[in-house]
């Protein structure tokens, strides 16, 4: 499966704000299925299917989960409360309800909105594998809040279930992460906001030591981020979050300018935008 161009509504004067349901959708529709090749390079791996339970850690709108039911897997996925919009479309596309079979698996999926120790409870088996699909290593201190999430699900899980953690690769091979430095530019007169960083080749590596995890095998899959038109490649950026600060440090419009002046040399002759990547997995073992 390959990042497939979807075209998309033309941006209104208006751009969705963070946390709405149009930014979600266009998480959902635009932007998410850009990891697919991941997703399933790690799947892939680890041999998902019928007899995995597994724990999608910010499952967002629930694509990886749908490709792991798919594959016969009983799955839960959690995200943060504020992004209650895009856990109510991986509703929509997982769960049971009028005019709708649910995910295809062995048992119904489970949506949960909070942290891991939300996703407990008796009954319960523990899980066998867990994920974390969004990648890390492209801002400072994007990593912080992973470790504690991955700490708490571990007690979940059975001894020795992998962990798939993911990443950003070398700058050099990610045309994106040129793309991402906006965000940066614009927000240099703000003291909290994220700052991009180049990724490290260790960054995984060491989320797993501080969450007391073993590395047990790494990977690199490319993951090209194509978009039907400059309008979708903007839409479907904007809904990953990380030009937010850079909206409330500037404004929107400042922000989208910015965005085809940085587009402007990955859109092809056909109008299309094209961004190679690569992108790193690395799977870990709960003591």
């Amino acid at each position: 499966m390959t990042p497939t161009l979807v075209r998309h509504q033309s941006r209104t004067a208006a751009a969705p704000v963070a946390g709405s349901s149009e930014r979600a959708r266009d998480w959902a529709e635009i932007q998410e299925r850009m990891l697919v090749p991941l997703v399933e390079a790690a799947y892939q791996r680890l041999d998902v299917g019928p007899s995995s339970r597994l724990l999608g850690l910010g499952c967002g709108s629930g694509l990886a989960l749908l490709i792991a039911a798919s594959r016969g897997a009983a799955v839960t996925g959690v995200d943060r409360p504020e992004r209650a919009a895009r856990l109510a479309l991986a509703r929509e596309r997982l769960t049971p309800g009028p005019g709708r079979a649910g995910a295809p698996g062995k048992g119904a999926a489970r949506l949960v909105s909070g942290g891991p120790a939300d996703a407990a409870g008796p009954g319960h088996a523990p899980y066998d594998v867990i994920t974390a699909f969004e990648p890390v290593g492209c801002a400072a201190g994007d990593t912080e809040g992973l470790v504690p999430t991955l700490t708490s699900a571990v007690g979940l899980a059975e001894r020795g279930s992998p962990v798939v953690l993911v990443g950003w690769g070398p700058p050099e091979r990610c045309a994106t992460s040129g793309v991402l430095r906006v965000a940066t530019r614009l927000t240099t007169r703000v003291n909290d906001a994220p700052r991009w960083r180049p990724s490290l080749r260790d960054d995984l590596e060491d989320v797993a030591a501080r969450a007391g995890l073993k590395p047990d095998g790494s990977g690199r899959v490319a993951c090209p981020f194509g978009y039907a038109d400059l309008d979708s490649a903007i839409r479907g950026l904007l809904s990953t979050g990380a030009f937010d600060a850079a909206a409330r440090a500037t404004d929107q419009a400042q922000v989208e300018k910015e965005l085809v002046e940085a587009l402007h040399g990955h859109v092809r002759r056909d109008g299309t935008v094209w961004m190679p990547n690569v992108f790193r997995y690395l799977i870990a073992r709960t003591p």
